[in-house]
């Protein structure tokens, strides 16, 4: 069944930014629905008065910024989706913990536009499944702000789509469904953010999803190997193989 068209309130500071990813937003069919807004204060009451599917919002603006703005949408009773646009990527990371589903550079083209529509419409049939078997299943569309090491710029990778960590320096390296990335910060500190979604250590140097891991392979030294749908693996260090192996019930 098809969904209803999106209703969504765009916000920036700078008028013709404004008005082109209005004006991208409206050339959608799936959108059916846009608002503006100049300044936080003006998406606030704007939004306290219509219920948006999705807010589309600069980082930097004037008094209350983006992020800010963000953390009051989040309060809502029916929060809207977070798309967050900028002209810089310094800001990708902290979107993180605002669970934003997407990190637009400007100047926005229309494919980014159609990828963020994607991951709206994703996201809110997810809640739907969700309520339909009253919360038995998570949603999974959480986001990590990645480095895309190939293509440069920042990345938003759903938290699903992530099969395992390795620790590579001072960084880590993200293995996903979609390739691979840089993520700056520790083992340990992205071990504390994902342990209570399947992310388990197997190794010193890897963090890896049991919820994506198929198969564990016993190596002769009493190590082992974890492999996943993609055919990738990972080692597994001698003392984590028995608590593995019950988990995995292999």
């Amino acid at each position: 069944m098809s969904r209803a068209p999106l209703s969504v309130l765009t916000v920036d500071d700078e008028l013709p930014q404004l008005e082109d990813l209005a004006r991208l937003l409206r050339a959608s069919p799936r959108v059916s629905h846009v608002d503006t807004a100049s300044s936080a204060q003006e998406a606030i009451l704007k939004a306290s008065q219509r219920v948006y599917d999705a807010v589309f919002l600069d980082v930097r603006m004037p008094e209350l910024d983006g992020l800010e703005l963000a953390r009051v949408l989040k309060a809502f009773a029916a929060a809207p989706a977070l798309v967050f646009v900028s002209a810089f990527d310094t800001s990708a990371v902290a979107t993180f913990e605002l669970r934003a589903l997407d990190y637009l550079m400007k100047p926005v083209t229309r494919q980014r536009i159609d990828e963020a529509l994607n991951r709206i419409e994703a996201a809110s049939a997810s809640v739907d499944a969700v309520d339909a078997v009253g919360g038995a299943r998570e949603i999974e569309n959480d986001v990590v702000a990645v480095d895309n090491v190939r293509e440069g710029g920042r990345r938003l990778v759903a938290r699903g789509s992530i099969l395992y960590f390795k620790a590579y320096g001072d960084y880590v390296r993200v293995y996903a469904d979609s390739g691979r990335y840089l993520l700056r910060a520790s083992l340990t500190d992205v071990e504390r953010r994902f342990a209570a979604h399947g992310f388990v250590r197997v190794h010193r140097q890897y963090l890896a999803s049991l919820r994506r891991a198929i198969e564990i392979r016993a190596e002769l030294n009493g190590t082992a190997v974890l492999r996943f749908e993609n055919g990738g693996e990972v080692p597994v260090a001698r003392r984590h193989v028995p608590e593995l192996r019950r988990r995995l019930r292999t």
